[in-house]
């Protein structure tokens, strides 16, 4: 399985709110009907388990709190996710990494876990995930991950065991699902990296670099994009191969808000907020249960009724109103906000039964 996604970013300078918004389309239509779950780990459990590259972990004495979407059921690691410093992770291409389970290793899943557990911002992750992949990565692996904070976007590409970053300076950027990404402006890489060459044509005959187009409410410069845009643009690069779809909203003077729909093609489903309140409990229905290998709230989607999805997009615009409002007198999450994501879910499958 996959961990390609269909990626946009938009720096703060470009947003109506001053934030850096984040969105991914998770790609592989061979996998559109395995569940994607999603999990919450406090700091005493976000590093505790086994790696599914089977790499043992050094004790950390400062984890941080974080939510993690998984690809499929029963992976220690995610393919995206965010922590309560505001920093956001997301994978965009993956392959060759096959080989690479049950061994003293980390899958690319592993990485972006382990570096929300200990990373404080995105150039901080950025230089994580470079030493991880240095010691841990398999040979035959190459990825592309995204790392935002409410300032800054950074494109890491990896091949085997060497790495390059790329810091983003355009106002926004798709970044495809194919290929490495980063190519001749490299910011951060491997020591002793020859950064006069384009790493992705070195190591990648598939290599794309990032799109020009966009899809939907193209960013203007003026200050005017909003997250309901952000949902709007996945909505519409979405088809009947994406997965579950994932927007962040960094701040570094409000509150961070991560969406996720926790079911397949966004033009089809939902997005339900999560902030880092003091006791955040999330849903079990975005959760696999030990006796099957489907969220309640992904086998729901699948046979709801067309009508449903009319109201639950009305309930959505609410809540983005609703969160908007409070964000905009409040600059930290309270106790009132514990259970956010566990109520917006279980609204949504009442309209599912």
């Amino acid at each position: 399985m996959s961990s390609n996604a269909d990626c946009f970013i938009v720096l703060p300078a470009n947003t109506k709110s001053g934030s850096l918004i984040f969105g991914r389309n998770g790609e592989d239509a061979a996998a559109v009907g395995v569940a994607s779950e999603i999990c919450y780990y406090d700091v005493s459990d976000v590093l505790e388990g086994k790696t599914d590259g089977g790499a043992t972990l050094e004790p950390v004495s400062d984890a941080l709190r974080v939510i993690l979407q998984k690809p499929k059921p029963f992976l220690w690691g995610g393919d995206f996710g965010a922590n309560e410093r505001g920093v956001a992770i997301s994978l965009s291409w993956t392959d060759g990494e096959q080989e690479a389970k049950d061994s003293d290793s980390l899958l690319s899943t592993d990485i972006v876990r382990v570096t929300l557990a200990e990373a404080k911002d995105a150039e901080t992750a950025v230089e994580r995930i470079g030493a991880l992949v240095a010691k841990y990565s398999n040979d035959n692996a190459k990825m592309n991950i995204i790392v935002c904070d409410p300032t800054a976007a950074w494109i890491l590409s990896s091949a085997g065991k060497v790495w390059a970053a790329e810091k983003l300076q355009a106002s926004w950027l798709r970044v495809p699902s194919g290929g490495l990404t980063v190519t001749t402006t490299i910011d951060k890489s491997s020591d002793g990296l020859d950064t006069s060459a384009s790493f992705a044509a070195a190591h990648d005959a598939e290599a794309q670099a990032p799109e020009a187009d966009w899809c939907g409410l193209k960013p203007a410069g003026d200050g005017t994009y909003t997250q309901q845009d952000m949902f709007e643009t996945l909505r519409l690069a979405s088809g009947a191969g994406s997965r579950a779809a994932n927007v962040s909203v960094l701040t570094a003077s409000s509150i961070s808000c991560h969406w996720f729909t926790g079911t397949p093609n966004a033009a089809e489903s939902v997005f339900k907020p999560f902030v880092f309140a003091p006791k955040p409990r999330i849903s079990p229905l975005t959760q696999v249960q030990a006796d099957t290998e489907q969220t309640l709230l992904h086998s729901l989607h699948a046979n709801r009724k067309p009508a449903a999805l009319e109201h639950l997009r009305s309930l959505e615009r609410s809540c983005v109103d609703e969160l908007n409002n409070y964000f905009s007198i409040q600059d930290f999450a309270s106790e009132e906000l514990d259970e956010l994501l566990k109520d917006c879910v279980e609204a949504e499958v009442k309209f599912y039964r």
